[in-house]
């Protein structure tokens, strides 16, 4: 158990505003109860007007107007918004889509992760930057870049990048000298099939406009190496901060992007932040229905932030924040309307019930002009104050009481794996399927049995202290974790495509998922359309995806017709379908019965979170709730005293 001390902050502009107001607005912040402002990280072409043209002065002062008013500045490196003289010198910097068409400037995220040139442009500015501001003493911490992967640009098609992917390939399959094995790759790759069988490595292209659907071996390989070029583009900025600044890197990581591993990621880094936007991804991430996106329009998913939550707790290794806190409406998403009153308090105290050590409001005021003119902030383009002031205001006002985060190990842990993602990505076997939809079921159906949740990645291999762990959708899993899970003494829930591929994207044999100690082999398996499940025996239905099971472990749950779905030898089972939340509350309940863990059968819309000496509960519905004896108000928030046996 650890204790960390809450505070609140903001993201601001000063380059937006005119001088004469940004005393004023440091001295507003500090009134608010505000500790962390986020600064810097689109300024390029302010920082560096023209090639070498260093401009530092109007920063320098941004930084004393803040530091001074008692502010603590988290300073960005500029790098996800390269110059137009910039791209000027390099055009071929640009990210190409699966089309073969190049971005183009504009707007941001302009560039390929794997273009040497830039790479070598931003170390140049990271460098800059770090050796002018590495020992300010108001430079409390730092961020690299912003939102990798937002808008689609993890995955670059250009000729850089097939250079590059060239060259990571010959490391996973060397050979002698620094050629490669082209062989092995070939063997691999199953690349006799269709002819695909290639001489040498400078032959290999990347994966897209092909005839038809190219090689999954090849496609896997790819999304792979576009995530080792953030992890390595990351590195880069990361080592050259460390030798100038002892204050904690971060980076800020946004809702549902699963095309680079964030735990590769964050193992450089000091914090994990994520930028959370419950009102735009319930229309654009969630994948909620229409009658839910109506229900939760104004409030959000009651599990999507918390799931993110829990999820970069573990991606920070214990440290994380929200970077950025949507407080109104959006501009981005499909629709774009105000929060319920009370949200944004909700949303700000259920990130610290998860254990943040911030959360910062995005942003300080909103911008009359470009892109996001829409997007609302703690004050209105005027410089009044907007809604979200009030509730912000609240906030810190009830932090003077409460000030500090109590956080303990959940009970339950729920492994997440990006690699799985990539996998299932390539070979999803049905339209709409995916990885991360899986796993966020599994985690809602655990939420309203009034669960505590942790995260953990697919390296963990000690579960000490977990009473149940739950695994869906592991396409590979290696042996080392086969044998973790096997020999961890609690519930363990495997499945669906648990271990149905090698690490080169092929089937293995034996057949999965091939558990030591679990007599279950999936012999085939169907995707489903939305309209034909499966009904069980108990109650329920298998929706979208069926691993038909057959062995000797004992059947727990069926079919209708008498088909098993769920087997069990010991405290392992596999779950040989993508449940509904009906049945996948009763699978997860029985386990957490036998394992001696209490749930609850929480309403539609109310969640709680016990985090040591405290339990939280929130409501997200529009109405007053009453739930274990507690009343709980629309957009409510309600803290009481964990119990004590």
């Amino acid at each position: 158990m650890s204790t960390l001390k809450r505070t609140l902050g903001t993201c601001y502009y000063p380059e937006h505003w005119p001088r004469d107001i940004w005393e004023q607005d440091a001295r507003r912040m500090a009134e608010a109860g505000l500790t962390w402002v986020r600064i810097g990280e689109f300024a390029w072409s302010r920082l560096e007007p023209a090639p070498g043209q260093y401009s530092f002065d109007w920063l320098d002062d941004a930084i004393d107007v803040l530091g001074n008013a008692g502010l603590k500045v988290v300073l960005g490196t500029p790098t996800a918004t390269p110059p137009r003289w910039l791209v000027d010198r390099h055009p071929d910097m640009l990210a190409v889509d699966a089309e073969g068409r190049s971005r183009k400037f504009g707007a941001r995220r302009h560039y390929c992760f794997s273009h040497e040139g830039y790479k070598v442009e931003c170390a140049r500015i990271v460098t800059e930057l770090a050796r002018r501001y590495g020992a300010t003493r108001h430079v409390a911490a730092w961020q690299t870049d912003n939102e990798y992967g937002c808008h689609d640009t993890t995955i670059s098609y250009s000729d850089a990048a097939r250079r590059a992917f060239q060259g990571w390939l010959r490391k996973r399959y060397p050979g002698y000298g620094n050629d490669g094995d082209i062989t092995a790759l070939n063997k691999a790759w199953g690349n006799v099939f269709w002819s695909m069988e290639y001489d040498n490595f400078d032959q290999i292209d990347l994966p897209n406009l092909t005839v038809t659907e190219p090689n999954p071996s090849h496609s896997l390989a790819f999304r792979r190496f576009s995530s080792d070029q953030v992890v390595a583009f990351n590195r880069l900025q990361v080592d050259i901060l460390r030798a100038h600044t002892e204050a904690p890197i971060s980076h800020n990581y946004m809702g549902r992007i699963t095309d680079f591993d964030h735990f590769d990621v964050g193992a450089d880094l000091d914090i994990a932040t994520w930028d959370s936007y419950p009102l735009g991804f319930l229309e654009d991430r969630v994948g909620a229905d229409a009658e839910r996106q109506r229900k939760y329009a104004r409030q959000g998913d009651p599990d999507f932030q918390a799931f993110h939550h829990d999820l970069y707790r573990a991606v920070g290794r214990g440290r994380w924040w929200v970077m950025e806190q949507q407080p109104g409406p959006v501009n981005w998403a499909p629709y774009n309307p105000a929060p319920l009153p009370g949200m944004v308090r909700l949303w700000t105290w259920e990130a610290f019930a998860h254990g943040a050590e911030a959360v910062c409001y995005f942003r300080w005021r909103q911008a009359p002009f470009a892109q996001e003119q829409m997007h609302a902030g703690l004050l209105r383009p005027d410089s009044e104050d907007a809604p979200a002031m009030a509730e912000a205001r609240r906030v810190a006002e009830e932090l003077t009481e409460a000030p500090h985060v109590m956080h303990a190990a959940a009970p339950v842990a729920l492994i997440f794996d990006y690699a799985a993602d990539f996998a299932w990505t390539t070979q999803p076997h049905g339209n709409g399927l995916s990885y991360f939809g899986l796993v966020f079921d599994t985690y809602r159906a655990m939420r309203s049995l009034g669960l505590s949740v942790d995260i953990t990645p697919a390296s963990t291999r000690d579960f000490t202290g977990y009473s149940v762990i739950a695994a869906p959708g592991l396409m590979h899993m290696s042996d080392d974790l086969k044998a973790a899970l096997t020999q961890s003494g609690t519930q363990v829930l495997l499945g669906p495509r648990s271990g149905a591929r090698d690490a080169d994207m092929a089937i293995p044999v034996p057949l999965p998922p091939n558990m030591p100690g679990l007599d279950v082999t999936v012999s085939y398996v169907e995707s489903l359309r939305p309209d034909m499940s499966i009904a069980l025996a108990s109650g329920g239905h298998i929706q979208l995806y069926r691993d038909v099971l057959e062995g000797s472990a004992t059947t727990v749950e069926q079919t209708d017709t008498g088909e098993p779905v769920v087997m069990t030898n010991g405290a392992i089972s596999y779950v040989g379908g993508w449940l509904d939340q009906e049945a996948l509350r009763r699978v997860i309940g029985s386990a957490c019965e036998q394992a001696g863990v209490p749930t609850l059968d929480l309403p539609d819309g109310v969640r709680l979170r016990d985090c040591g000496a405290e339990r939280f509960w929130f409501n997200y519905t529009d109405q007053t709730v009453t739930v274990e004896g507690l009343t709980i108000e629309a957009a409510g928030v309600v803290r009481q005293a964990a119990k004590t046996d």
